[in-house]
């Protein structure tokens, strides 16, 4: 899962997959090929700066028009496009608030010295030849824990963007193993809300849909494991070389203390008790505020007129402790609440797109075609993925990536004597994990917004993430593990 909510909470299983059967697959796909040209040209040719800084906003905004305009053409009203829309808002919510407290947690975290410690103790530990496969592990260990992909990128994801940029290693590299290892855990823990969703689509219980999605999942990881360690055996850092430097200018900026990582723990704490994520980060951010008071009251006197003046900035907008050493002035700053506006609005106008997609019926559309594809049992592992990873770039939401390809797909797999796992296994390889590759999903979004590196830095190192769909597919080609529910169908 991503936010770590409650499935009661959200609600998304029971949610109406509307249907139109006016709109041809043509018309369905307009707007998605609207969408994905605009972006192209924006992304490719523009350097993402076509409308100004929000141009990718501008741009789904665009393609929500042109869905609109091709759904007045379908007779649908435009209160059931609102409605639609508004029902999405309604989802994005508690995702929006968890955004914002992030942005506060990175910005009391940083004036109290949490993060200056997590790097300084940090970078005696870990160093560049085990550092990505170790980002990997403790990234996996904490979203096992918690279940929460998010929260594991908004506690050790951001120290160890900050260790390994100190050791001069491309945070695109570091945000990938973080992303890797958070998702692995994500799929595999049992508090994981999509490890609950996935298999209540399919009609299989929560453990042996877990037992079962190990068969891919495992061989994914280690391969991911491997690679990182190949790349961190050959990457040239020019940071291991001034570590002494580094260690030198925070000990001389921050009051540093192992006592700073009770505010952390205490969060990830709250997370395994099952305390829902905003009091959690809410608890995380009061709690940093006051060990700023304690541990770092320099600190604040000099970014403020008062004590509550800096606490109060941290909180809501940019921060920037300056020292002596350039990287570390990199590092040392933080947006606040504002500085994730950008990627609230980006999650907010995604998320128009997609409702007036799913209220002119243009995703149910696209998936009934996907699924008439599908004349082989191979074919139909391919049209579940192609479904997800569709539907995680138009709907913008990999709840709906996991939703209605498992309504849809639901009693083709019976009907070809599959075990309900097959099809809750491949939604979870395709659609939990790929939501994180597209920029415009809410979990593209969230992820690049609070490691701060871009999808595009990220996405090729992010190799769990999009090696799990072909590993999914290999292991339908080969006929690997295909659990039958009737031992005499045979499978092509």
């Amino acid at each position: 899962m991503s936010q770590n909510d409650n499935l009661s909470e959200i609600d998304i299983e029971n949610q109406h997959i509307i249907d139109n059967n006016e709109l041809s697959i043509w018309e369905a796909l307009i707007p998605v090929i609207v969408l994905m040209g605009l972006l192209a040209y924006n992304i490719f040719f523009a350097d993402g700066e076509w409308l100004g800084e929000y141009s990718n906003q501008y741009i789904l905004l665009l393609g929500g028009l042109i869905a609109a305009i091709v759904g007045f053409k379908n007779k649908v009203s435009i209160s059931t496009m609102l409605a639609e829309v508004w029902e999405n808002f309604k989802s994005i919510f508690i995702p929006v608030c968890i955004l914002l407290l992030v942005g506060a947690l990175a910005g009391t975290w940083l004036v109290s010295g949490i993060i200056p410690a997590m790097v300084y103790y940090g970078l005696q530990v870990l160093s560049p030849a085990i550092f990505l496969p170790a980002s990997v592990i403790i990234a996996a260990i904490i979203s096992i824990a918690t279940g929460s992909s998010w929260t594991t990128s908004a506690t050790v994801g951001i120290a160890l963007i900050g260790i390994g940029t100190a050791l001069g290693i491309n945070p695109g590299m570091i945000a990938g193993a973080v992303i890797s290892g958070a998702y692995f855990g994500d799929k595999m823990s049992p508090l994981s809300d999509t490890t609950n969703l996935a298999p209540a689509m399919a009609g299989t219980d929560l453990f042996t849909h877990i037992r079962y999605m190990a068969l891919t999942t495992v061989p994914t990881i280690i391969i991911t494991l491997i690679v990182f360690s190949i790349i961190s055996a050959t990457i040239d850092t020019s940071g291991s070389a001034d570590i002494s430097g580094l260690l030198t200018e925070i000990d001389a900026t921050f009051n540093i203390t192992p006592w700073l990582f009770a505010v952390p723990i205490l969060v990830i704490a709250l997370i395994l008790l099952k305390t829902k994520p905003l009091i959690a980060l809410a608890t995380g951010v009061i709690a940093a505020a006051v060990f700023a008071f304690i541990f770092q009251p320099e600190i604040l006197n000099e970014l403020a007129g008062s004590k509550i003046s800096a606490i109060t900035n941290s909180i809501f907008t940019d921060t920037a402790i300056v020292t002596d050493n350039e990287t570390l002035n990199e590092l040392f700053s933080a947006g606040g609440m504002i500085g994730m506006l950008w990627t609230i609005l980006l999650i907010i106008c995604a998320m128009v797109f997609g409702g007036v997609m799913d209220a002119i019926g243009a995703l149910a559309r696209i998936t009934k075609v996907l699924l008439s594809m599908a004349t082989s049992i191979f074919g139909l592992f391919a049209s579940t993925v192609i479904s997800c990873l569709g539907l995680n770039t138009i709907a913008s939401d990999q709840y709906l990536a996991i939703v209605i390809p498992g309504k849809m797909f639901k009693k083709a797999y019976e009907d070809r004597g599959l075990a309900p796992q097959n099809l809750s296994r491949t939604l979870e390889d395709s659609g939990t994990v790929t939501s994180v590759l597209i920029p415009w999903n809410t979990c593209g979004a969230y992820q690049s917004g609070v490691l701060g590196v871009g999808v595009a830095e990220y996405f090729f190192y992010a190799i769990f993430n999009w090696l799990s769909p072909f590993m999914t597919l290999l292991f339908a080609a080969l006929n690997i593990k295909i659990k039958m529910i009737r031992e005499n169908y045979k499978t092509d």
